[in-house]
């Protein structure tokens, strides 16, 4: 017996008009339910067919009044930058969790690249100073772009953006792309990390996530009050911008904590359960309060959670707009 699947390209998910503000709330309401215990989520599993490269499996089940599932298979491909193509693919199945049927299918990177951002947006919204004037962006690609979108919704008095990206063009690229959305803020192509960093009031790393990471950004450059989030796992920050953080929080622990016993990621000084303040299901669900002030630092992984929060609003939309096209399974 066939059923009906609802195919969202990206183009198609373009037209749907989402905000930034729209996912972050959707996003920060799953993270409650995570903290609420209404939330099944494996840690990613996936395969390694390159160097520095992923495939990785990340099914979800949101319970409670929630009730909606989803898995996605996505590929991050470093070297694909330098080929013209894209670093992050994959789709997204939005399953109906009464029958086990798949819903929607859609593409994974639009997903992946709106909800990273918007995780960040969520975590700055409960540890960001509401006075922010000055952010630096390391990596320039589409989580720099999502980043500063996210960032852009909670710090409305944002001046100054600071940007570092080791290939040529991007920060020109980046400018023309972003200027827009803050019309009255300076943009400074730096040299080097180091300038991007110094004195800035939050930090955002979006580079490539890496096997062997060189963590090239040191927690002396920043300044005592400052938001450094990582959304590139290890690859960028030093341990110590962590481990000596006034607070250190990840957006799972469960899944932090896995990925550090099992994997390569998260070594060397990096915190373990000791060293860990929170993680977004406890803020987002009011069991732990953020903080405001001192060296802020978190890891956001990007889970699973995030992709069903996100692809369900996407769904939901597209079926009240009439957008998609229908296949048959």
């Amino acid at each position: 017996m066939s059923f009906d699947v609802l195919w969202l390209s990206r183009a198609d998910m373009d037209t749907l008009g989402l905000t930034m503000r729209e996912i972050m709330d959707v996003v920060e309401e799953g993270f409650a339910a995570m903290g609420r215990g209404e939330v099944e989520m494996p840690a990613k599993i996936g395969i390694h067919t390159r160097k520095d490269c992923f495939n990785h499996s990340m099914p979800c089940y949101v319970g409670g009044t929630l009730d909606m599932a989803g898995v996605k298979v996505v590929s991050g491909y470093p070297p694909n930058q330098k080929k013209g193509l894209p670093y992050i693919t994959g789709i997204w199945t939005l399953i109906d969790p009464e029958t086990g049927l798949v819903r929607s299918v859609m593409d994974a990177a639009w997903i992946t690249a709106w909800r990273t951002g918007a995780a960040s947006g969520v975590y700055a919204r409960h540890f960001g100073d509401p006075e922010t004037k000055c952010v630096g962006i390391v990596g320039l690609g589409v989580q720099g772009h999502m980043n500063l979108r996210a960032m852009i919704e909670v710090f409305p008095k944002i001046e100054e953006v600071r940007m570092f990206d080791p290939f040529a063009g991007q920060a020109e690229r980046f400018t023309a792309d972003m200027q827009p959305l803050l019309p009255n803020a300076r943009f400074i192509n730096c040299a080097d990390p180091k300038a991007c960093v110094t004195g800035a009031d939050v930090v955002i790393t979006c580079t490539p996530i890496v096997e062997k990471p060189e963590r090239f950004i040191k927690s002396e450059w920043l300044k005592e009050d400052v938001l450094a989030i990582a959304v590139d796992y290890d690859s960028a920050f030093d341990a110590e911008t962590m481990s000596g953080a006034v607070t250190f929080t990840t957006d799972s622990e469960t899944q932090y904590l896995w990925t550090q016993d099992h994997g390569t990621y998260f070594q060397n000084g990096y915190p373990s359960k000791a060293g860990l303040h929170s993680d977004m299901g406890e803020i987002c669900a009011g069991k732990k309060p953020g903080a405001r002030k001192g060296r802020r630092s978190a890891v956001l992984m990007g889970i699973a959670l995030d992709d069903v929060m996100t692809g369900h609003l996407l769904y939901e939309k597209a079926l009240e707009m009439k957008t998609g096209t229908w296949v048959q399974l």
